[in-house]
């Protein structure tokens, strides 16, 4: 998509489609609306203004409007979309708003567009927070669908034109973080393709072809092992999730390491990501209609997947590993069973209580593995329990550890990102819910508490390292279209975790403990 920035006047110049953003004090029925808009206007004899007054348009959040001009200016069609309070307005509010646009230009099959921005402080936030929200918003996933499709011959927008404020200036900074939106959108609607697939497609197999194909693509190292690598790691858990399965499981490392060799010797940032590509349930079987949205078990692994094409393509000077355990959890005759005792690759060994609390598992050893490497710090992604949903809904990510700094670090990336997190506690009281007669620990313990249980079962396998444990469950998927969302997968954390990375290589400096990716 190529992106041009024109001044205010060339408004009405701008595309096919003119989009004009409005805060609630800006719109006027019968007052002065912006000048570029209010000369619009003038030229549509108010028509505009008269129509939008109609449908009842208060430039509310969610908010929009759309007019054809008939020939009357050299846009086709006007729309005005509502940004709400000026007081509450956030970065993530325009990329709602720009993700609005996107789908009515790809409904409109409109390939050149313009959108104004609205004078903000933080302008290059705000462009990359609208070429994000187009590029989000115009996502589909209907290659499977041959009739009926609400998006089918439609067109992307290829010509965008951001319009500044009178106050703004066309700056590099501002191409850059247009160019950054690009990168960032492009990889999180990859990671939701992997996400939405299904689970008959993205096998282990398939998962782990997927992550090397990415890794050439963007000069990654990248290792895959099988079953026999697994046997040598003395990985139990995941052998035990895995072996009710015909797929082979799949331990997938990625590697990002910068040229500089000074940079390359620094403490290495990890990633973990829940790679688990289709849950049954196992032997302790899940309902018909659980089963159903299962084939999105691996959107850990996407959302990490996803975040490595930008990081290396953005170049922190401190290495960053991925690490995946890819496999399924089937019932056969084959399936580890309620009451195996499993031996984890710290040796810690795992009664099992439910064979449906096998992400937790494989992400054990998965993280003893990664930690064994030395890390900084760790922060990994998962889908792992119905608890954190109930908890926190479908909208906000549920973020345990116990280093305040690192949890920090991602909380404000978050924040910057526009993706939800809320921080839930996670403290030793709850170890007894885990605590077992005939092995180290249990794999699941009461219903109370259960996000709590998981976390603090993974807290067992990551030693004094910084760690973060981001519990996906509820934000991995939409159930409804809202702003740049379609029902379906979200590509959630794959914004987080390059902000993380990019505000790191800016600060050289990341908390943790006594050593930093910042330090030679």
């Amino acid at each position: 998509m190529n992106v041009r920035f024109l001044p205010t006047a060339n408004l009405e110049h701008s595309g096919s489609l003119v989009v004009a953003t409005l805060f609630e004090s800006e719109w006027d029925p019968e007052g002065a609306l912006p000048a570029a808009l209010d000369a619009m206007d003038a030229r549509l004899v108010s028509v505009l203004r008269e129509a939008a007054s109609q449908e009842g348009f208060e430039g509310r959040v969610d908010q929009a409007c759309t007019f054809h001009t008939h020939g009357k200016v050299k846009a086709d069609r006007v729309m005005l979309v509502g940004l709400g309070s000026r007081a509450r307005f956030t970065p993530e509010v325009m990329r709602f708003a720009a993700g609005k646009v996107g789908k009515a230009a790809l409904r409109l099959k409109v390939t050149d567009l313009g959108i104004s921005l609205p004078d903000d402080p933080s302008m290059p936030a705000l462009v990359r927070a609208t070429v994000e929200g187009l590029l989000l918003g115009q996502y589909r996933f209907d290659r499977y669908r041959t009739q009926g499709m609400e998006s089918k011959g439609s067109t992307s927008v290829d010509r965008l034109r951001l319009v500044l404020p009178p106050s703004q200036r066309k700056e590099r900074e501002l191409e850059e973080a247009a160019a950054y939106g690009m990168q960032v959108a492009v990889a999180t609607n990859w990671a939701r393709d992997l996400v939405n697939e299904p689970a008959g497609v993205i096998t282990p197999r398939r998962l782990a072809q997927e992550a090397e194909s990415m890794a050439k693509r963007a000069g990654l190292s990248c290792s895959i092992g099988g079953r026999k690598e697994l046997e040598r790691l003395k990985m139990g858990m995941f052998l035990g999730v895995a072996q009710g399965s015909a797929e082979e499981p799949q331990l997938i490392h990625i590697k990002y390491i910068p040229k500089n060799p000074k940079h390359a010797k620094r403490p290495m940032l990890a990633l973990v990501g829940k790679a688990i590509t289709f849950d049954s349930g196992g032997l302790s079987l899940k309902s018909a209609e659980g089963m159903v949205g299962m084939k999105t078990d691996m959107a850990g692994s996407a959302a990490v997947l996803g975040a490595m094409q930008v990081i290396a393509a953005i170049r922190p000077p401190f290495p960053v590993h991925a690490f995946m355990g890819a496999c399924e959890n089937m019932p056969s005759g084959t399936a580890y069973r309620p009451g195996d005792i499993l031996v984890s690759r710290m040796g810690k060994t795992v009664e099992i209580t439910n064979t449906d609390a096998e992400g937790r598992l494989v992400l054990g050893d998965i993280l003893a593995w990664a930690n064994e490497q030395r890390p900084a710090a760790m922060v990994d992604l998962a889908t792992l329990t119905g608890a954190c949903m109930v908890a926190l809904g479908h909208y906000v990510v549920g973020a345990f550890g116990d280093d305040d700094a690192l949890m920090n670090d991602v909380l404000d990336a978050a924040r910057e990102a526009g993706e939800e997190m809320w921080r839930l506690p996670i403290h030793d009281m709850q170890k007894d819910a885990l605590r077992s007669e005939v092995a180290d620990m249990k794999n699941s313990g009461e219903r109370f508490g259960g996000a709590i249980n998981a976390a603090v079962f993974l807290r067992e396998f990551v030693g004094t390292t910084p760690w973060v444990h981001l519990d996906i469950a509820g934000p991995s998927q939409s159930p409804r279209e809202r702003g740049y969302h379609l029902k379906g997968a979200t590509g959630v954390g794959v914004r987080t975790l390059v902000e993380l990375v990019r505000k790191k290589g800016d600060r050289l400096l990341f908390h943790s403990g006594s050593q930093s990716l910042g330090e030679k």
